[in-house]
């Protein structure tokens, strides 16, 4: 492993992220913190290096098909900083117009010579100079199924092309797929409790003046959008409770939950806390929430959340959704089951995902939800409202999950009202008069969300 006491360059911080998520199978992102952490690149090199480690995960196997032909040893084969030093040039030169081609087979050539050996440098020099002079006769061949071109052409696996194609149907798969790879914008939420949005608006222009965008959520009244901006959670407004980083999609979440001050609320899987304390702050502070997970560092980030904002009313408990009912009998006004899940509707921000899930997975990850449900729903006081949401787009764990349930369980009805606590963007776009909406990434520009209201009659 290179020293870090040297001065990397962002190529080479890029290289060493993704060598290491190809060996270990670790997430990019975790990966990606610890090595800047160490590294020290000046922002705009940051951000650079940011974006090449993204962009070439988001377009792994189309990368890895463009350079199978110019291969004499599979690619699986070739050692792992070598096989993605050849990607991250792949990337650079077909995806990013700004950066001349030769430039990049030039710094691909210096890193391999660093990190290995003169054939190897050759290796890589004739590679991607062969590349360069035949990448437009490249063609997605014609003869190819509509999954596996959207696979091939968008980089998703094709198990999870033919899912979203099951769901949704082929123009909306594609969709999906296409804006899955489109970087994400950055979303807050501002804290009613110590500041307003206009308030936080203002403070952001002034500080920032035209480096960034800044435009008000159309899916929540506290909901800020901001372009061409870092990390909002490294800025002092954060740490002095102004806001938290959320989507917006996600920010709905509370809006359709429609808590109000006095009540009794349970969050019943409620890490990292984002969710929990949105609800806290739509009560005012004032009223009972308990804030169940099941592992203890992650009670730890909810907490240190409560603080951050200033907030006094949430008691965390460590326990298994599914064991909740040891701890408590029919006592609430409101239950959140935000349920783990298989999470592609955050592929934007994870693209990791992708390729790091099994459709196996999603089998058994929904008898988990199922067994939450089963367990945490009769905790619901009659007249009560139980919302049950993912950040996932799979029929199997949202819809059917919540039909079925209802199905079984007469007492539980889907609210007809769904619409009333939901923005005029939503309705517009959605029909929630059957209690619960399926946001897909390219509707509102936002993370997948499944969100659905049922009543305890």
């Amino acid at each position: 492993m290179k020293s870090m006491n040297k001065k990397w360059t962002a190529r080479e911080v890029a290289l060493d992220v993704l060598t290491k998520v190809d060996i270990h199978h670790s997430y990019s992102n975790l990966q990606l913190n610890q090595t800047l952490q160490k590294a020290q690149l000046s922002r705009t090199d940051a951000n650079f290096a940011t974006q090449v480690i993204y962009g070439t995960i988001q377009h792994l196997n189309r990368i890895d098909w463009m350079l199978m032909p110019f291969l004499r040893t599979p690619l699986e084969k070739l050692e792992p900083w070598v096989r993605n030093l050849l990607r991250i040039s792949i990337y650079q030169i077909w995806y990013l117009d700004r950066i001349p081609p030769h430039a990049v087979v030039n710094e691909a050539v210096n890193i391999a010579k660093k990190r290995g050996h003169q054939g190897l440098s050759g290796m890589v020099n004739a590679i991607l100079r062969n590349y360069l002079r035949k990448k437009d006769q490249l063609r997605i061949p014609d003869h190819l199924s509509v999954k596996e071109k959207i696979a091939l052409e968008h980089s998703h696996p094709e198990w999870l092309v033919s899912r979203f194609i099951e769901d949704y149907g082929e123009e909306e798969a594609e969709q999906i797929c296409r804006v899955n790879n489109l970087p994400p914008h950055h979303s807050i939420r501002i804290n009613p409790l110590k500041i307003s949005r206009d308030e936080m608006v203002k403070l952001l222009k002034e500080e920032y003046q035209d480096e960034i965008e800044v435009l008000p959520s159309p899916l929540s009244q506290q909901g800020i959008i901001v372009k061409g901006v870092g990390n909002l959670a490294l800025s002092k407004w954060y740490e002095m409770g102004y806001f938290t980083v959320q989507d917006g999609s996600s920010m709905l979440v509370a809006e359709v939950l429609d808590p109000k001050p006095d009540m009794t609320v349970l969050d019943a899987a409620a890490a990292p806390g984002g969710k929990t304390t949105h609800i806290v702050e739509k009560m005012n502070d004032q009223g009972r929430i308990v804030a169940a997970d099941l592992h203890k560092h992650k009670i730890r980030l909810i907490e240190e959340q409560q603080k951050r904002l200033g907030l006094h009313i949430i008691e965390t408990i460590l326990a298994d959704a599914r064991e909740l009912k040891e701890h408590f009998s029919s006592i609430f006004d409101r239950i959140l089951l935000d349920v783990p899940c298989s999470g592609l509707g955050v592929i934007r921000r994870k693209p990791d995902l992708k390729w790091a899930k099994t459709e196996n997975q999603i089998q058994q990850i929904t008898r988990v939800q199922r067994e939450i449900l089963e367990t945490v729903a009769p905790l619901l006081k009659i007249g009560g409202v139980l919302v049950y949401s993912t950040c996932t787009m799979t029929k199997e764990e949202n819809q059917n999950m919540i039909l079925s349930f209802v199905n079984d369980h007469p007492e539980f009805e889907l609210d007809p009202f769904l619409p009333r606590y939901l923005p005029q963007i939503v309705n517009d776009k959605l029909d929630a008069s059957k209690g619960m909406i399926q946001i897909l990434p390219h509707y509102f520009n936002t993370d997948g969300f499944f969100i659905s209201r049922l009543i305890r009659k």
